[in-house]
């Protein structure tokens, strides 16, 4: 892991095109601003574990697991759509 010393306002460069600067520093606190493409994602270790968490379960669905979704339920009574004009009493 490289260590970096830096000061409010200074930044730290990860390749050509992401810039991390320190915004501010309240006590045990260190606000940084990421300007990077939008095309890389950005997250907050915790936020980026919780997606992969998700990924993985989302992964092993099982065939049977999908079951009912997309069906029009019985409840709701379906209508054709209606055209351009109609119902308007003409």
């Amino acid at each position: 892991m490289l260590v970096l010393s830096r000061q409010r306002d200074e930044s730290i460069m990860i390749g050509d095109n992401i810039v991390v600067t320190i915004v501010d520093i309240r006590g045990d606190k260190v606000r940084l601003g990421i300007n990077a493409p939008t095309e890389i994602p950005v997250h907050r270790q915790e936020v980026y574990e919780a997606i992969q968490r998700e990924n993985l379960r989302a992964a092993r669905l099982e065939p049977g697991d999908t079951e009912g979704l997309g069906r029009i339920s019985n409840h709701a009574p379906t209508q054709a759509p209606k055209k351009p004009g109609e119902g308007l009493g003409r």
